[in-house]
């Protein structure tokens, strides 16, 4: 049952040890019935005990309405939302899950570059099925820190020729710049893992290429000349025309709140984009590790939970 803030529970049927950190997690409605629809490049939340909520890449197959599967990384200096899923998630526990949520689209294409790096390899997975599928012409570089720690080699192995699989100790860090010039100029690049490789291929791709390159994060992406903007400033609700005040400081999110509107909200650090929301007058301060470079100079929306105002006036599409 569909609970009121977009949750609901499902059980773990299934644990895979796919390294000796990272397992799979294979998860089941209670009634066994079908879960709700998702495409190449979604993930879900998961509630995670006293560590709150932490989002997760679906990595399974999409025409498999009864059994969704997330890889889970344990990160031993994290903030324990990966500790509470290696400790608790076994099979016949519940957990509390999200409805699944894409800013990771395949966009249609007849050529793709794949990059990973890592647990980045979770997203990729079932966009080369997807790929594979529509007949196009695609490749992947997966690095991480070595073999051993690398998952899902073995599901990827079947494509052969058109996986290469590069391990750091190795080989040393993915050759970005050669294998984007071996690349179609036409090609959408797709890359996911730890915030070196994603600010890499930024740089790599440069402003010509950033049209084509669609990366994800999962933490906040180091923020620089998006830092400012610190200064008190007036959101309006469009559709009542009422004006909450932002303090310095404080969100939109905690201000809205503060005054009795409610907004979806999961990661609270602009990674998820369950608070996106659409802007229709004014200039936004950008903190998100969401949105591209071209939407952030659009600012058509804005996600509460770390954005700010530039202007005196936010008004809200609410």
């Amino acid at each position: 049952m569909l609970a009121a803030n977009g949750t609901f529970p499902v059980i773990v049927v299934a644990r895979q040890k796919e390294t000796p950190e990272v397992v799979s997690l294979e998860l089941s409605l209670p009634d066994g019935g079908e879960l709700p629809a998702w495409a190449p490049g979604a993930h879900i939340d998961i509630a995670v005990g006293e560590a709150g909520v932490r989002q997760y890449s679906l990595c399974g197959d999409p025409a498999d309405r009864r059994r969704w599967r997330v890889g889970v990384l344990l990160e031993p200096q994290g903030r324990g939302g990966s500790r509470f899923l290696h400790r608790e998630a076994v099979p016949g526990s519940s957990l509390t899950v999200s409805l699944p949520r894409n800013n990771f689209e395949l966009v249609p294409s007849a050529d793709y570059v794949f990059l990973a790096g890592g647990i980045g390899i979770t997203p990729i997975l079932p966009m080369i099925g997807a790929a594979e599928a529509a007949g196009a012409t695609w490749t992947l570089h997966y690095g991480g820190r070595s073999r051993q720690s690398m998952a899902y080699l073995d599901e990827i192995a079947v494509h052969e020729a058109r996986v290469c699989v590069l391990p750091q100790d190795e080989y040393g860090l993915l050759p970005l710049s050669d294998i984007l010039a071996r690349s179609g100029s036409l090609a959408q690049v797709y890359c996911c893992g730890p915030e070196p490789l994603l600010a890499a291929i930024e740089s790599t791709v440069g402003q010509a290429g950033a049209p084509r390159l669609h990366v994800e994060r999962f933490r906040p992406r180091f923020q620089d000349e998006e830092s400012g903007s610190d200064h008190e400033f007036t959101v309006r609700i469009a559709s009542t025309g009422a004006s909450v005040r932002v303090g310095e400081g404080q969100s939109i999110v905690d201000a809205l709140e503060g005054v009795g509107i409610s907004v979806d909200t999961s990661c609270r650090e602009g990674t998820c984009a369950s608070c996106e929301t659409s802007v229709l007058e004014g200039e936004v301060c950008h903190r998100d590790s969401v949105l591209s470079a071209g939407e952030r100079e659009e600012s058509g929306s804005i996600m509460l939970c770390v954005s700010r105002a530039r202007s005196d006036l936010l008004v809200l599409d609410l």
